[in-house]
């Protein structure tokens, strides 16, 4: 089959490439950069250019949508936040003949913003940390302050104290203030098919990479956390990717974060779960029986993000120089670990990411931000963006699709 991914930036594309193009599919991407990370890999024959997703949403659907048809592709694969616009756009996505998976338009707006999300996990009971709408009468410290909309770490802030909470705060704008809690943080990911559980995982971070992503994980088995995605996806019918983040806690998982989509699929494929190919069965219409639990244990790691990472957290040229060492010998936290993000193993331009990033902090750290702004910004839905959305296209409020 032709699939069309929604975003050829991300480490989610990135993956997903892989996989699809592992079984057989050819790969192309929808990027507003041409040298973005999908750019660097075998798996992905074309980067078709599109708007900046986060800045023009609408003018992002209607070029995926025209490249959709005039490339006689048979799937558009979401990979990212696009799947916000193309949950509000089911007529035209009907119209034009899209294979695709996406939620409906009223359960996706009941988790795409941080308060949403919050104020959906509360009605459903949830288990999370101690949290509030508004920082009036918080004072519980340290918390985080959360943008109800962000992605990859942007809108969140850690504040210990009151004047620092003031200060993260701005009046009229609401905001989630969240207790911090001591714990592990795990990755939780689902594929759901009109509100059927057809795949799950869970891993937990061991390493923190560039702007607090995971640079290694391992593969955990979380019941609990299972059974309350089993939950919230049948509550809103949910059709396509689901993902959470959970603090492990000696009380079970809290849920501190939802993400209407797929994320980071690859250590739950070395697991023996196949979430690409559960997503894209539901995307073309089938409907998969649910998958078995993966195994427990798969250590798997993206150097190139450990890379940025180190240079994020100021360990300067010769952190960056320990981390590449440690990863060509295999020590450390790369003994038994499999690469994720960037196989070389016949796809040799695969690598071509993780050398310049790795000459590049050697040479100064502090270029470690140049690989990661851009990134983000090509995909990331951004508040006034998401305004666009609810306001201007069918599915917003006031319709059938958005209540």
């Amino acid at each position: 089959m032709r699939i069309l991914l929604t975003d050829g930036s991300g480490l989610t594309a990135r993956q997903s490439a892989t996989r699809l193009a592992a079984a057989g599919h050819t790969v192309e991407a929808l990027s507003p950069d041409p040298i973005c990370l999908c750019r660097f890999t075998r798996h992905v024959h074309r980067i078709r250019k599109v708007p900046a997703y986060g800045a023009d949403p609408l003018g992002w659907l209607d070029v995926a949508l025209t490249t959709y048809r005039t490339g006689r592709f048979d799937v558009l694969f979401p990979t990212q936040e696009q799947v916000a616009v193309l949950a509000a756009a089911p007529d035209r996505l009907a119209a034009e003949g899209v294979a695709t998976a996406v939620p409906p338009f009223a359960a996706l707006a009941s988790v795409q913003d941080k308060v949403s999300a919050f104020r959906t996990m509360g009605r459903l009971g949830m288990p999370r940390p101690e949290s509030a709408v508004g920082p009036e009468g918080w004072t519980r410290f340290p918390a985080f302050v959360k943008e109800p909309i962000g992605t990859a770490s942007a809108g969140v802030r850690r504040v210990a104290s009151p004047k620092e909470l003031d200060k993260a705060t701005v009046a009229g704008r609401p905001v989630l203030v969240e207790a911090a809690v001591d714990g592990p943080l795990a990755m939780c990911q689902s594929v759901f098919d009109h509100g059927s559980l057809v795949a799950f995982h869970a891993n937990q971070r061991l390493g923190e990479g560039a702007n607090g992503g995971a640079s290694h994980k391992r593969s955990i088995d979380l019941p609990e956390a299972r059974a309350w995605l089993e939950v919230l996806g049948a509550d809103l019918a949910w059709h396509g990717g689901l993902s959470a983040d959970v603090i492990l806690t000696e009380d079970g998982p809290l849920f501190i974060d939802v993400n209407p989509r797929l994320v980071e699929p690859e250590n739950a494929w070395r697991s023996g779960v196949d979430l690409v190919g559960a997503l894209l069965a539901v995307a073309r219409g089938s409907h998969p029986g649910p998958q078995l639990h993966g195994s427990v244990g798969v250590a798997t790691h993206q150097l190139l993000l450990a890379v940025l990472g180190v240079a994020q957290q100021g360990e300067g040229r010769r952190g960056v120089a320990r981390e590449l060492v440690a990863a060509w010998r295999r020590t450390g936290p790369y003994a038994g670990s499999v690469e994720e993000l960037t196989p070389t193993a016949g796809d040799c331009l695969a690598a071509a990411p993780l050398v310049a990033a790795a000459v590049a902090t050697l040479a100064r750290p502090a270029t470690w931000s140049a690989f990661t702004s851009s990134t983000v910004a090509n995909y990331a839905l951004t508040a006034q963006g998401w305004d666009r959305i609810v306001r201007e296209l069918p599915a917003g409020p006031g319709t059938a699709a958005g209540r």
